[in-house]
């Protein structure tokens, strides 16, 4: 149970991202209806992040929490794994989550009246691509269940933007399961790519998906 503009949300996603972990991500923006009573009903209280591990019956507010359960259940040497001083990691997400200020407000932090799908989406993206965020926000503001494919860079050939990226370094494009999954599949590694696995459509570009997600789901 997530909100896009909070920061300490943001901390568990930099983790998830870190750690290459699957999620399905329940967004609880401000005024939100479909999942914040939800949320609360779970855990008695409505405060984000909240995760629930299903296959322990794991249930965790707070982030540094849930950092450290998931570096302690998922991270190959757990002992290695750094983040910096809470305060300092606290900060810095805050600042990052600021930068998403619009002239309308935070984005991604308050509901938009949305119809919900039939089946949740599915979005390959990590946490620090600019292109994502939007995407993100929006998915948070419509309230849309989304499963989460982090793709995050696996190696130095997957620094920058694709196209530069492929001209200047021309490395290996599948670095990571879901990076390979791209370079196979929709035959580019680019997020964010939106899956809508109810109608079938498939599409790259924040724009575009932003314009789908409202052509479709927004009220």
């Amino acid at each position: 149970y997530d909100i896009e503009a909070s920061p300490y949300c943001r901390i568990v996603r930099e983790v998830l991202t870190e750690l290459d972990l699957d999620v399905l991500v329940l967004p609880c923006p401000k005024g939100g209806t479909r999942f914040r009573q939800e949320a609360e009903a779970i855990g008695g209280k409505q405060l984000f992040p909240l995760l629930i591990d299903a296959t322990t019956g794991t249930i965790l507010y707070e982030s540094a929490d849930i950092v450290d359960y998931l570096v302690k259940t998922s991270a190959a040497r757990p002992e290695r794994f750094r983040r910096l001083p809470r305060p300092f990691d606290v900060t810095t997400s805050l600042l990052s989550s600021l930068l998403m200020l619009r002239h309308n407000g935070l984005s991604g932090r308050t509901a938009r009246p949305s119809r919900r799908p039939e089946k949740s989406l599915v979005l390959y993206s990590f946490e620090s691509s600019p292109y994502s965020k939007p995407v993100r926000a929006r998915l948070c503001e419509l309230e849309l269940p989304y499963i989460l494919r982090n793709t995050g860079k696996g190696a130095s050939t997957d620094l920058g933007p694709p196209l530069f990226r492929d001209r200047l370094f021309k490395g290996p494009m599948g670095t990571t399961p879901h990076r390979m999954w791209l370079a196979e599949q929709p035959g580019k590694v680019q997020v964010p790519y939106l899956v809508d696995v109810y109608s079938g459509v498939a599409m790259f570009e924040s724009a575009d998906i932003i314009a789908y997600l409202d052509k479709t789901n927004a009220l």
